[in-house]
């Protein structure tokens, strides 16, 4: 059997147009990093100690280029505090959260795309991982702990984490 030009160009272009669109573009990947608040004070809604205002000079050292859309924070002085010296380099706003809902959190982060930063607690953090799909880690030390950094990559139903440490004290 012969086959024209005109035959085999038509048959190509047919073939073309059916793997375009069985194969779809993948999913756009969010990215969101998680945190602790840095160190605080003690009282009722306590703010950041001198080291922790230096970690959160820190923080947003660590994180100034790595395309930050949102911020988000709970409503509380320590883990604003975190969030504000990030939120003042890329000038944007400091969004607040409520922690005590998680799940609907959680779900409104999941229709977002970008990258994201969320600061929390050290009782909410690795439960908010674990809420989009990752890996919540060990239990944060309540006391010392304040250096992990959760990166989530999100892309569809598929979640990878990587657990990190930065800050001067955290040598790799």
């Amino acid at each position: 059997m012969r086959i024209t030009r005109r035959a085999f160009a038509g048959l190509m272009v047919a073939a073309l147009l059916s793997a375009a669109c069985i194969s779809s573009p993948p999913a756009p990947e969010t990215v969101i990093y998680l945190v602790r608040h840095a160190e605080k004070q003690t009282g009722d809604d306590p703010a950041l100690t001198d080291e922790g205002q230096a970690r959160a000079e820190e923080l947003a050292l660590t994180l100034k280029n790595a395309g930050i859309t949102r911020i988000y924070s709970t409503d509380t002085a320590r883990t604003r505090q975190t969030a504000a010296p990030l939120a003042a380099t890329l000038n944007l706003p400091v969004e607040i959260y409520d922690a005590s809902d998680l799940p609907a959190f959680a779900s409104e982060l999941t229709t977002q795309t970008g990258t994201i930063l969320v600061v929390g607690h050290s009782n909410t953090t690795p439960p908010l991982a674990e809420q989009l799909g990752g890996d919540p880690g060990t239990e944060i030390n309540e006391a010392g702990e304040f250096d992990r950094l959760y990166v989530l990559h999100v892309r569809g139903e598929t979640v990878r984490t990587e657990l990190r440490r930065y800050g001067s004290r955290y040598k790799p």
